[in-house]
Parts: structure tokens; sequence; C-alpha cells
């Protein structure tokens, strides 16, 4: 077997692909705290910090931010 070769621009396309399969992974955990709650994070965001002690709202809200962090840090990645 001869060596294998792989260009720059190959490895850029493998990084951009696996960027956004990342991206599909969060998206879909987003969507289920959109579907869950029936609005968009910045929403309910508003929302929770207005409420009394609601802990499962508290833990969706840690999550839901956590995944949405992580999508917009993705999201610049692949704009560069």
């Amino acid at each position: 077997m001869g060596i294998l070769e792989v260009s720059k621009s190959e490895i850029k396309e493998y990084q951009k692909l696996k960027l956004i399969s990342e991206m599909v992974l969060l998206k879909e955990h987003i969507k289920l705290f959109e579907q869950k709650y029936g609005c968009s994070f910045i929403e309910f965001e508003r929302r929770i910090k207005q409420t009394a002690e609601d802990f499962e709202g508290w833990d969706d809200y840690l999550e839901w931010k956590a995944y949405q962090r992580s999508f917009e840090g993705l999201k610049k990645r692949l704009v560069k």
C-alpha cells in the first residue's frame, strides 16, 4: 500500500463537517427544551429569573444554557 495523502482543503472540510455534526446534536437538545417550555432560550431565561423557586426549571435552565453556549461557540468556529 502507498502513503495516503490528505490535502489542507480536505482537512478543513472534515473539520467543518465535524463541527456541523456536533451542532446538530446540540440543536436537537435545544429543540427539546423549546418544545417543553414553548419558547426560545431568551424568553425562558427571562421567565425563570422572575419566578419563585422552581428547581426543575432552574436545572433545565442551566442545562439549556450550556447547550446554547456550546452551540454558539461551534457556530462561531464554523464561520472562521
